[in-house]
């Protein structure tokens, strides 16, 4: 499953597991929150809150939280996944146990786990399961077999809009979904390629972290390689990372490639030959499967036209060098241990400072979850999600929604034609909380006990396969992007749509028993924030039905990307490591949606109210509770390797001025009183206020 506009700042924790040998290991203990839903004990009461928000929410509890050694990062989101994880566990744990049917959902999820978890199995085999793949490699005796082997490796791994998934090992990356001028048909959408480090910036930065990074990438491919007996692997290694180098230097940044105008480019299938010579595209697009389609988007034109031309320009061997290593790479958590330590070196410990490597259980859960999502999430909801929930987190939708609808209505600055169509477009998002209306048929699907590495391999032409599907079928506005146990939420800007796994939906985000500030100001916010991607610098640009069109009028425009310039500008002054600042460009949709969630969401609590004032709990007001759950909500320590990946490569802002947020809202004003001087603290006219 892929993602398209998330909450959070890393990449997905999604959860499954079963068959453990060992019972999985407890989660750490959680905060102690009071009966408001707030952890009163993390907060530090010597910071002032107009100083540091953040460390006044949450200071004490940075004072003794320890990131778990498997983890680059701990906080709230790591407290809510290892809940998801933990039940996943003892779930199919208990379908390891049932014998069930050969073919049925449960069957499967059972054999994929415990073949994953036969590591002797793994070590007897060998790099036996990989020979196919690399003897089609070895092959390669023209530009039109590297054509043909590029093609056949497409995968549908991809997201446009998401920075932490712009990457695929692949060249290209395939997304589908309608086109962004018509939404009533599915198209194939082509995406750049090619690295095995996360972003571009790695390649080309000369900043001395950087530097000694690449040094490193370069040993673990030469090593990668030794590992599988291939000669010269030195000098392979040193040319694979040149190309790569040359590929980084093709591709678009991640603020272009944000840039939805900059993406909309259908060309003919005949024409790619012309458009981006190079790659035999003919050869390529049969052995993509992708023959038959009379249109294909290019989302990143010139990186598409570099990376083809590289094809054509560098030597035969590198290229065939560069395919060998990145298919041990991608493969290398179901190879012999050696190759997963390998791999856990590199993109652990020295990519994220993770020192020590998650029990296999653990990467089984993952890989379990990648591959037969939508089956554990079935069993999930089942158990774990009660119906009372669902129709509660519903009615705060509708509330948050109401809100927002009421907001526009008031905004000054919004001519009655613009406010029209946002309103339309408000009345149009549809929501899913929880789990899909239809799950995904697995029965095709081959899955083996004894064959981890052939399993997942399945899996990805199963989920490649069911992608080209779609281009054949009408546009499902009810698809889901995520499992129901993930702990995660997701806006869907061309479905103008909205889904809330049930994962997420668990304290402290989310308490049925908790204060109305509480969980408005967590999960509430997380709610207004997905809401409010349908409005930001990329879902503003897509009307109700998620067609790419120009709603604005002239003026309501420039006053809307002006107030987006300001928050540029605010977060662009934030320093993560010494030297490394935030990108506002790069962040700039996820901290609209932050302010404008926040915003509605507070408006939406106090509606929730029913004109009664909120009571003092702990000493605490309604408004006080409610931010403070916010800033709590966004909690994190984390380790400088992964902090330094976050922000060159993703388009969240560390957790840490996320929680800072507040300083645009008069009303933290008036809940805190920060004063003049403070650091945080913003005259009014300063304040952002989009929505």
């Amino acid at each position: 499953m892929r993602q398209f506009r998330w909450i959070l700042t890393a990449a997905a924790l999604t959860s499954t597991c079963a068959l453990a040998a060992t019972a999985p290991t407890p989660a750490p203990a959680q905060a102690a929150r009071s009966a408001s839903g707030i952890d009163l004990s993390g907060i530090d009461h010597s910071v002032k809150p107009g100083d540091d928000f953040d460390n006044y929410a949450n200071g004490d509890w940075k004072k003794t939280a320890q990131i778990p050694a498997d983890r680059s990062s701990t906080g709230v989101f790591l407290e809510v996944f290892q809940k998801a994880e933990q039940r996943n566990a003892d779930l199919i744990r208990e379908v390891g146990k049932s014998n069930a049917p050969a073919g049925s959902n449960e069957r499967k999820i059972a054999d994929y786990y415990a073949a994953f978890m036969d590591e002797a199995a793994i070590e007897k085999r060998g790099l036996a399961p990989l020979q196919p793949a690399l003897k089609q490699i070895d092959a390669i005796a023209s530009k039109a077999d590297l054509a043909r082997v590029l093609g056949g490796d497409l995968r549908a791994d991809v997201d446009p809009v998401n920075a932490t998934n712009f990457q695929t090992e692949h060249l290209f990356g395939l997304f589908v979904s309608h086109g962004l001028d018509d939404a009533t048909h599915n198209i194939p959408y082509l995406l750049q390629g090619g690295l095995g480090m996360p972003t571009r910036d790695y390649y080309l930065s000369d900043d001395k972290a950087m530097v000694e990074t690449r040094g490193k990438y370069q040993a673990y491919i030469a090593a990668l390689l030794k590992q599988a007996g291939v000669a010269d692997a030195d000098a392979k290694a040193k040319d694979i990372l040149a190309l790569e180098t040359k590929i980084a230097k093709a591709q678009v940044d991640i603020v272009d490639s944000q840039d939805v105008h900059k993406a909309n480019n259908p060309w003919a299938r005949e024409a790619f030959a012309k458009n981006a010579p190079g790659l035999d595209w003919e050869a390529y697009f049969k052995a993509a499967g992708l023959d038959q389609q009379k249109t294909i988007d290019v989302w990143q034109v010139p990186g598409v036209k570099g990376l083809s031309a590289l094809t054509a320009s560098e030597p035969l061997q590198t290229w065939k060098d560069y395919l060998t290593f990145h298919a041990l790479n991608e493969s290398a958590s179901l190879l012999p241990k050696a190759y997963a330590d390998l791999s856990f070196g590199f993109y652990g410990q020295t990519l994220s400072g993770t020192p020590k490597q998650r029990d296999r259980w653990k990467r089984a859960i993952a890989s379990t979850n990648v591959a037969l999502g939508d089956a554990v999430g079935e069993l999930y909801v089942k158990k774990y999600f009660p119906a009372s929930s669902k129709a509660q987190v519903e009615q705060m939708v509708k509330n948050i929604l109401a809100a927002f609808d009421e907001r526009v209505d008031g905004l000054d600055w919004m001519t009655p034609a613009t406010r029209q169509k946002a309103k339309a477009k408000i009345a149009s998002i549809r929501v899913s909380v929880g789990y899909p209306e239809t799950w995904r048929n697995y029965g095709p699907l081959e899955i083996k006990a004894d064959d981890a590495l052939g399993n997942q391999q399945r899996a990805q032409k199963f989920e490649y396969a069911h992608q080209l599907a779609k281009l054949s079928q009408p546009v499902d506005r009810g698809e889901w992007w995520m499992t129901p146990q993930t702990v995660n939420a997701v806006n869907l800007p061309l479905q103008n749509a909205l889904n809330f796994p049930a994962a997420i939906l668990e304290a402290p985000f989310f308490d049925p028993k908790a204060d109305a500030a509480a969980n408005y100001g967590a999960i509430g916010a997380v709610i207004g924030h997905e809401i409010s991607h349908s409005f930001d610098n990329l879902g503003a640009e897509f009307d109700a039905q998620g067609n790419l069109a120009n709603w604005w009028t002239p003026e309501d425009q420039a006053h809307f990307k002006a107030a987006g310039q300001k928050l540029v500008a605010q977060y662009n002054a934030y320093e993560a490591l010494p030297g490394l600042h935030v990108n506002g460009q790069q962040t700039l949709g996820e901290n609209i949606a932050d302010v404008s969630g926040l915003t509605i969401a507070y408006l939406a609590y106090h509606k929730s109210l029913g004109g009664k004032p909120a009571p003092v709990i702990d000493g605490l007001s309604g408004d006080q509770r409610f931010f403070l759950a916010f800033g709590q909500a966004w909690r994190e320590k984390v380790r400088d390797a992964a902090m330094r990946q976050r922000v060159i490569g993703n388009e969240h802002a560390p957790g840490r001025f996320r929680a800072q947020t507040v300083r645009n809202l008069d009303a933290w004003y008036d809940a805190f009183q920060p004063k003049p001087g403070e650091a945080l603290y913003l005259d009014p006219a300063q304040r952002v206020k989009i929505w």
